[in-house]
């Protein structure tokens, strides 16, 4: 042993391993958090080369690459459990004004989400809770259980104007969580009941056990979906979006909603330069036959902590072409990991923006999709209060 070298030297800190069903790789600190964290290995938990490591020699990761362990312990790394918070929201109803978004009014019924989707934009909203985008995103799950008595009162207040709401834009609504707690199916009681039209958009399944609900309001032109189709590839479905229903389960459901008279588009997002990008076309062509007659999609964004959870899941999947993955996407972000601009962080720019969109078009116009136009939804049956029979005056005596 060299007396002058440094513990990192023998010592490193192997790079952090996948977990089964989860997304990210890591639990990263929220941006608001005071003390920072950083990983260092003391060498207890280090084995030397040959010495019970449990690794068969030759073992790689996807690409051809090993996963990095080099000389360290193979140990199984334990499964992380879902842990359910109740919250009593203040409000329910979020109001936007962007330009690149087709809706003023959103509804969430939870905060952070099973599904684990690596890319999701909204990982960074749990640094507002002193929590990690990371896999406390993942597995600390806030559910809103005041949200349908809050709608109630909300959109029956004088004041209220009505127009589309979007459901679970956020946070898949009918993430696994929701089988139990239905508080989404009480959120769409309170709607069908006051006839409110709105728009929803999920990677589950689950929506299906609504149908009694959503056909009568599609019926009446007050509810459209969208289902969220990245790939049609299950096994990179499986460690890109790990607890969502699969790509075939998710056809089932676009042809499912369709033939009960639901108008369904597929929503391609986000579009991963060399990982999900050349199956588009084969997205699209599945999701025309399967029903829907609409689409559209969104490339990869970035925003926040979401960026280096990313590059730390690319690492971890695909080690050899991670690099060139994240070149192509600063490629189109003006040089950087995001760009937030109105009218440029949903589609980027520069050349192989403009190729993906080309691409795009040109499928759905070979396909037939987004002939019919079905995003006018009609609020002109909205109940601003549900009827409430007159109780007669009890007698004192």
């Amino acid at each position: 042993m060299d007396p002058d070298s440094t513990p990192d030297t023998w010592y490193p800190v192997a790079p952090p391993a996948p977990r089964k069903g989860r997304g990210a790789v890591t639990n990263l600190q929220g941006r608001y958090e005071v003390d920072q964290r950083e990983a260092f290995d003391d060498g207890w938990q280090h084995v030397p080369p040959g010495e019970g490591s449990g690794a068969h020699e030759g073992d790689a990761g996807r690409d051809g690459e090993g996963a990095g362990a080099g000389d360290f312990a193979a140990e199984e790394t334990p499964a992380l459990r879902t842990q359910v918070f109740e919250e009593r929201a203040k409000s329910i109803l979020t109001r936007n004004q962007s330009p690149d978004i087709p809706f003023n009014v959103s509804l969430n019924p939870y905060r952070g989400c099973e599904h684990g989707c690596i890319y999701c934009f909204a990982r960074p909203t749990h640094s507002y809770l002193g929590l990690s985008p990371g896999l406390d995103f993942e597995s600390r799950i806030y559910a809103k259980i005041n949200a349908p008595e809050l709608l109630a009162r909300e959109i029956a207040k004088p004041a209220y104007e009505p127009e589309p709401i979007a459901l679970g834009v956020n946070t898949d609504a009918w993430q696994p969580v929701e089988r139990d707690l239905r508080i989404t199916r009480r959120v769409i009681e309170v709607l069908s009941e006051r006839e409110h039209p709105f728009a929803a958009i999920t990677k589950s399944s689950l929506i299906e056990r609504d149908l009694d609900l959503l056909v009568p309001m599609a019926q009446r032109q007050q509810f459209m979906a969208a289902i969220t189709i990245t790939t049609l590839d299950a096994d990179l479905a499986r460690t890109l979006e790990p607890r969502a229903a699969t790509p075939a389960r998710r056809l089932r459901t676009i042809r499912t909603l369709a033939q009960a008279g639901i108008p369904v588009g597929v929503s391609i997002a986000p579009v991963i330069p060399f990982v999900t990008e050349p199956d588009m076309e084969r997205v699209l062509e599945a999701c025309a036959e399967a029903g829907a007659t609409s689409a559209s999609y969104i490339v990869l964004r970035l925003p926040w902590e979401v960026a280096p959870l990313f590059e730390g899941w690319l690492e971890a999947h695909f080690p050899q072409r991670a690099a060139r993955v994240m070149s192509r996407v600063r490629d189109m972000r003006g040089g950087k990991d995001y760009d937030s601009s109105f009218s440029q962080r949903m589609k980027g720019t520069g050349l192989w923006a403009d190729l993906l969109k080309q691409r795009f078009h040109k499928a759905v116009t070979r396909l037939g999709l987004n002939e019919r136009r079905h995003g006018i939804l009609d609020m002109s049956a909205f109940v601003r209060a549900k009827t409430v029979r007159e109780k007669p005056q009890l007698d004192l005596f």
